[in-house]
């Protein structure tokens, strides 16, 4: 049986697209082609447990949006997707597309330590990251509180993976909210 960090999540199923099996998809992946190139891809259920192999057979992006359109083989109707929506798309943990130098994996940043000053303490780590319009890396403090801060380079300007921290210049009062 597969573990769960065998898996890399690469989106959301969010809602039906149509009458005709088309499904809406809520992408955790700067990759377009996990949602538009044909071939095997893995569903898990919002309970978890393993996932299901199942054949892409086409996407497209919707314009102006960050939503991609799948179409998956057996899902011919709109009563057939419905079952479908709230699922989790996979793909194998090792199937990373290669990276040019200085460029990572966002979800390499969880576990990250976060640090104010390049040699101060760590003032947290880093537990999640939220999609949406700018990606969010959640943060855990040492006192268990939870900040949220947007993943762009005037407040993350530094990505230290191999010693594992990255730099935070927030805005004042970002830290206390």
């Amino acid at each position: 049986m597969a573990e769960s960090n065998d898996w890399l999540s690469v989106g959301k199923i969010v809602a039906v697209q149509g009458l005709l099996g088309e499904l809406r998809v809520n992408p955790a992946s700067d990759f377009p082609e996990r949602f538009t190139v044909p071939g095997p891809r893995w569903l898990r259920s919002r309970q978890g447990g393993e996932p299901s192999e199942i054949q892409l057979k086409k996407g497209r992006q919707l314009p102006g949006k960050s939503l991609f359109v799948v179409r998956f083989e057996g899902v011919d109707n709109r009563s057939a997707a419905e079952t479908l929506v709230g699922m989790e798309l996979l793909v194998p943990a090792d199937d990373r597309p290669e990276l040019a130098e200085g460029e990572f994996h966002l979800l390499d940043l969880v576990g990250l330590k976060a640090r104010l000053t390049a040699d101060g303490p760590a003032i947290g780590t880093v537990s999640d990251l939220i999609s949406g319009g700018n990606d969010l890396l959640e943060i855990t403090t040492s006192d268990g509180r939870k900040l949220l801060i947007p993943f762009v380079e005037a407040i993350v300007p530094e990505v230290k993976l191999k010693a594992g921290w990255l730099l935070l210049t927030p805005p004042p009062g970002l830290l206390e909210l």
